[in-house]
């Protein structure tokens, strides 16, 4: 006799520990400024379209402000003081980092539209992670294998995207820190909020004036960045069409590259592989932060004889899968960021069903307000199809069937995308052989989506270059490291 199941009462998370201000403005030396030639811009929470503060756009003066004070203090501050010191500084952004942890987690949730136990149990404790981590370099990078005196860079632009705003801050900028480097972050337009109260952390923090520097603003702001004239390196994360932009504009400049581009990894699942576990990790793979990951595992590669099994494994799995208010801590599907993106994802759903493959989604309510789509499993997929080649970023997993690791390696290489690739088998001996031969950055065994400060991250082909944690991470942030 099963027991009865009982539905989930809400459980809110509480909004009074955020105090939004009405508006922003730009991050520039160390305190909060008018634009002076950009405007003005609305961002809403996704979940409501609600609008939540109104938030300065940096023009082409307001990033030459910022550059000139990241110039500054590159030259007289950060630059010339010693790694120990600049440690300190690192480790107590970290501190202030956790010890706001639940405000942070409450404002991404609000802004981006995510779950809130993801924005508490991820995000936040790894972008505090990564402050801590960098810091422990800060005094030892002559240890760090580039030679035995390693030199900054001088100033770095740093742009990042709208699925992860704190996360990718923490990424670009606690390397960037740690290295003695000045930086210039944007944003992204959506999502600009937790990188303003990252700011205002900074200024309890006491970091000095000028050494990071915020400017928001849409695709004209990170062009204006991306190709200052005083910018010595720019690090990236976002598409892969920006991606090519980006590397067009700077080739012959110079300046020092790395990207973080889009992603269509294939998750193969081994018919001796724990399938009860590798279903758990099929739906973190795809469905974690509703899809809006570069690396998530969107293409499913199942081998023959159990695809049926695992299809009808996940089909029960997805039933149980909670979508909406993102504040709710039982939620785990939460608002998709954007109308732009919601519309990208349901035309690629479309594709599909035009395609030939065939759809199914849970019974699902959707909210009224603001910007949702089910988790989506699309089985009969094959590899020519838009579904299969395309990076949806959203919750829509294609499955696709596999007899011999040959067939899986073919059809998981069989993409322009190079960034990660999960393997889900009890033997490892085929992990390794797998993990060989699979063109991807990175490559997950027996789980998916497990990041560390301490592991590089990071993909090649259409993915992108270079690669961000680790001691791996801390080459592109200094002077000849790639020559030693």
């Amino acid at each position: 006799m099963s027991s009865p199941r009982f539905p989930y009462a809400p459980a809110p998370e509480s909004r009074a520990i955020v105090n939004l201000r009405p508006s922003y403005g730009l991050f520039i030396a160390g305190e909060f400024v008018d634009p002076v030639d950009g405007g003005q811009f609305k961002t809403e929470s996704p979940s409501s379209q609600e609008v939540l503060a109104e938030v300065s756009s940096a023009g082409p003066g307001d990033v030459d402000r910022a550059v000139k004070a990241a110039r500054h203090a590159y030259e007289n501050v950060w630059g010339p003081m010693p790694g120990r010191e600049r440690a300190k500084y690192l480790f107590r952004v970290a501190r202030v980092i956790q010890e706001r942890s639940r405000e942070l987690a409450v404002l991404e949730s609000l802004d981006n539209g995510k779950p809130i136990k993801e924005s508490r149990d991820v995000d936040v404790p790894l972008a505090a992670a990564h402050f801590f981590y960098h810091a422990g370099w800060a005094d030892k990078l002559a240890y760090a294998g580039y030679g035995p005196d390693p030199r900054p860079l001088g100033v770095a632009g740093q742009v990042i995207p709208w699925n992860f705003p704190l996360l990718m801050a923490a990424w670009k900028l606690a390397p960037a820190l740690a290295a003695g480097n000045t930086c210039v972050l944007k944003p992204a337009e959506t999502t600009p909020l937790s990188a303003l109260l990252l700011a205002e952390i900074l200024q309890q923090a006491e970091l000095p004036p000028g050494v990071v520097n915020i400017v928001t603003g849409a695709g004209q702001t990170g062009a204006a960045v991306v190709n200052h004239p005083g910018i010595d390196k720019v690090a990236f994360t976002g598409s892969t069409e920006v991606g090519k932009l980006i590397q067009r504009s700077l080739a012959g400049t110079g300046k020092r590259l790395t990207l973080e581009l889009g992603g269509k990894a294939a998750n193969i699942v081994f018919d001796d592989a724990p399938l009860s576990q590798a279903v758990e990790g099929i739906v973190n793979g795809i469905f974690f932060n509703q899809g809006h990951v570069c690396c998530a595992g969107s293409r499913l590669l199942v081998q023959e004889p159990i695809a049926e099994g695992v299809v009808e494994a996940l089909q029960r799995r997805l039933g149980t899968l909670r979508l909406g208010d993102p504040l709710d801590k039982n939620t785990d599907i939460g608002a998709i960021n954007s109308p732009q993106q919601l519309a990208k994802i349901r035309e690629l759903a479309a594709a599909g069903e035009a395609e030939g493959a065939q759809r199914w989604s849970p019974a699902c309510a959707l909210p009224e307000r603001g910007y949702w789509f089910p988790p989506t499993l699309f089985t009969g997929v094959a590899p020519a199809q838009r579904i299969a080649r395309e990076e949806i970023f959203g919750p829509v997993l294609s499955v696709l069937t596999f007899r011999t690791p040959e067939e899986a390696l073919e059809k998981a290489n069989n993409t322009t995308y190079g960034l990660s690739a999960g393997v889900w088998t009890e033997k490892g001996s085929r992990i390794l052989y797998m993990a060989s031969r699979l063109k991807a950055g990175v490559v997950w065994a027996n789980t998916f989506n497990r990041f560390d400060p301490a592991s590089p991250f990071g993909g090649y082909r259409e993915s992108g270059f270079g690669r961000e944690g680790g001691r791996q991470g801390l080459a592109a942030y200094l002077r000849g490291a790639f020559d030693a």
